[in-house]
């Protein structure tokens, strides 16, 4: 992982300050993307027993095979 971290270095090292904020702005939306989607598995996975009760019923049984 170093190494990467140190290819990746080399190459922003030449390219310009334009190119180095463009670079910044995409990390960061990469950073957000993985937060959200941390975030909606962390909200279903907080969810799931409340629905559970509400699906699970003898009622609606019959849709459990489809």
């Amino acid at each position: 992982m170093q190494a990467q971290v140190e290819q990746m270095v080399e190459k922003l090292e030449h390219l310009s300050p334009n190119r180095l904020a463009e670079v910044a702005d995409f990390i960061d939306f990469l950073q957000q993307r993985d937060q959200d989607k941390q975030l909606k598995h962390d909200y279903a996975q907080a969810s799931e027993a409340s629905f559970n009760k509400v699906w699970d019923n003898e009622e609606d049984a019959i849709y459990d095979t489809l």
